[in-house]
């Protein structure tokens, strides 16, 4: 059986101890599909024994967008009861693998539903100043919940509330959301990976034990309360999602403009 065409790609610095890893379907503005989930997994679990990495920059290819979430060509078989739910994305991100080497992100263009899967899992985020953020969930008769729950220990309750509830139609700004603490750096347009690469460098330069202890210490901190939430996300998915013909319909009206925005 022929293997499947990487869609994503490593970029390791063993000089710097940074490793680069670019969501690499340009194409299709970094959706994620299943074979790439599968890669984003084994990547973390792979850094997990790899000395030479000391410190992540995450990023998507192209000008377009950072990451648009799950591709949604792609079919997801769902168990036939209503208390379990199958989410490719639960496993796509670091901390989902056990790694605790710090992840920058570095966003330009697009960032949105599960694109917030790969935020919440990081350390901090640097963006250009065109980048944007939006969750369509509701829009196309989704709960959000796994990604309100990331994005609810990122932001305030208010922010995280009208980006979920106003879907596609809210579209918050590189420097809105600086402001309100998702973004931690704003860059020109273009420079955001290399102001991530120079955070990671230092970060990298630092002793491994103490900074991975540290990831660690900052995480459980917001591990409780992200547990909870994520305890309740797949019974409120089950009673609140449209069916997925319904969800199919809606996307097919309004797709084009989630897109091109």
């Amino acid at each position: 059986m022929t293997p499947p065409t990487p869609t994503v790609r490593v970029d390791r610095d063993k000089d710097t101890g940074v490793a680069v890893v670019t969501l690499d379907r340009e194409a299709k503005l970094n959706a994620i599909d299943l074979p790439t989930a599968a890669q984003l997994t084994a990547i973390w679990r792979e850094f997990r024994f790899d000395d030479t990495v000391r410190a992540i920059v995450l990023t998507g290819a192209g000008p377009k967008a950072f990451c648009t979430g799950i591709d949604r060509t792609v079919d997801v078989p769902q168990p036939p009861s209503p208390y379990a739910i199958d989410d490719p994305l639960l496993t796509v991100g670091p901390k989902a693998n056990d790694l605790w080497k710090p992840v920058v992100a570095a966003v330009r263009g697009m960032a949105c539903g599960g694109a917030f899967y790969l935020l919440g899992e990081a350390e901090f985020v640097v963006a250009g100043e065109n980048a944007t953020f939006f969750d369509p969930h509701t829009t196309y008769g989704m709960v959000s919940a796994y990604e309100t729950a990331l994005l609810a220990q990122r932001m305030p309750y208010g922010e995280v509330a009208r980006m979920a509830l106003l879907g596609t139609a809210e579209r918050m700004s590189a420097r809105r959301a600086y402001e309100v603490g998702l973004v931690s750096e704003l860059t020109p347009d273009g420079e955001e990976l290399a102001a991530a690469l120079r955070s990671a460098e230092v970060i990298a330069g630092h002793p491994t034990e103490a900074v991975q202890g540290t990831v660690r210490a900052v995480w459980a901190t917001r591990e409780a309360a992200r547990a909870q939430a994520y305890a309740q996300a797949p019974h409120l998915i089950a009673l609140g999602n449209l069916p997925p013909d319904r969800q199919a319909e809606l996307f097919g009206k309004r797709g084009t403009d989630f897109r091109i925005r």
